[in-house]
Order: C-alpha cells, then structure tokens, then sequence
C-alpha cells in the first residue's frame, strides 16, 4: 500500500545569483510567476498531494521569507535557519534532519515547476518508491520538454530506473526536476557544514539504491530572468 509522505524540504536559502538583478533584494523563492510565487506554487501542490508540514530552509532575504510563509494556512510551516552559515543542499538536510523524522520524505527545489499547479507526479514518486531497494527517487525531466534548462542532461537509466551519471561531454535526455523522495536516515551522523547533497547521491550510485522517474509533464526550470518570463508565458498560454 502506498502511503504519501506527509513532511516536505524545501530548500530556500540559496541566494539565487543566475536570477539577479531580481533577487538583489528578494528571495528567489519568493518571486511571483504568472502571480504566484515560486514556493507558494510547490507548497500548494504538496499540500493537494497530502503533505501536512514543510520545513523550509532560510539564509538569504530570510526574514522576507519567514514573514511570506506565516501567512500560509494550508500546512504548518517549520524553518530551518541557516542564517548564520550558508549550508547547501546535503548540509541542509543534516541541519533538518531532526526534524524530518523517520518516514520518506520529499525533498523539493523551489525554482523548477511544472504546470499548471497538478500534484499528480508527488503522487506517483510516492506510489514508485520501494524502500527495500532505494533510498532515494528523484523525478527527472525529459531535457526535450522543458523550458530554460540548457545541460547535458543529469543522469542516464535502465528500464527498472536504476540511475547512472552521465559521463564527459556525453549527452543524456534526463535532468533531475528538482523533487525527490528519501529516507531522511540518509543524513544521520552527517556533519552541519556546507556540502552538496551529491556526495549522498555518489554513495547511492555505487550501491545502486538511487533510482528515478519521468515527469510526464513539461518542465519549466525556472533559472534566471529570461527563463522566468517564458515560463509565464507558457502557463499563461495552458490555462493560468
């Protein structure tokens, strides 16, 4: 039986320097598209997905986000404050994770969407992660359904979704979409100091526990100022 998690990470405390001049003097997540702010779009599709509490990470501009988020109602918003030292995206989760408990979580960027607003693809991670062979499932995006996303691709994988990195210059169809499910476990005895979630993702790879899924939606990664205004201009040309 599948059971949907009920706690969510969204990381938030980034600086968002591919998106300056905007963010000069507001937080990333807090920039509206198609009027809505980035955070509030994943927040609502989390909470339509039965999610019932988020821990949100905070450094810069973290008093604007603080303030935005007290007036969310529709799950309780816990922060994690990382105003004192910048943690990135496994320190992050070393820093929360008390207070992640002990059940699979989602763990969600807030710059890369998809629309318009539908929870379905935090449905089926749930209902495609097996903990008895992974610990993490990460979304991935089709790199040819995508607006303002220009790599190589992230990862190559098998039919069973078994994720391979993609090597050199080579060129793969799968970028990771920016939400995962993972056994907040993974981060017990980490150190709280800055380091990229990759190291955790390095492990899994080489014990093949990290797996993934297609998002069957277009993607919009949400970067910078040009990608920000067309991906208004897509969500307002499919319905918002």
């Amino acid at each position: 039986m599948t059971i949907l998690p009920h706690t969510a990470m969204l990381l938030a405390a980034g600086f968002g320097q591919r998106m300056r001049p905007l963010t000069e003097t507001t937080a990333k997540p807090l920039l509206p598209v198609a009027d809505i702010a980035l955070i509030d779009r994943h927040l609502d599709m989390l909470a339509a997905a039965g999610v019932r509490r988020a821990i949100v990470n905070v450094h810069w501009q973290a008093d604007k986000v603080e303030a935005h988020l007290a007036n969310y109602e529709a799950m309780d918003i816990i922060i994690s404050d990382e105003r004192d030292v910048l943690l990135e995206t496994g320190g992050a989760l070393a820093k929360a994770r008390p207070l992640l408990g002990d059940e699979p979580v989602f763990v969600v960027n807030t710059d890369a969407i998809w629309g318009p607003g539908n929870p379905e693809p935090l449905t089926r991670l749930a209902q495609n992660f097996t903990p008895d062979h992974m610990d993490e499932l990460l979304l991935l995006a089709d790199t040819r359904r995508c607006i303002g996303y220009h790599g190589r691709g992230d990862f190559n994988k098998n039919p069973a979704g078994e994720l391979q990195r993609r090597i050199g210059d080579d060129v793969t169809n799968w970028a990771y979409a920016g939400v995962r499910i993972l056994k907040p476990g993974l981060y017990d005895n980490q150190e709280i100091a800055p380091f990229s979630a990759n190291r955790i993702w390095d492990q899994l790879l080489q014990d093949r526990r990290l797996y993934g899924i297609p998002l069957d939606h277009f993607w919009l990664h949400v970067g910078d100022p040009t990608a920000l205004r067309d991906a208004e201009m897509w969500l307002r040309c499919h319905g918002e």
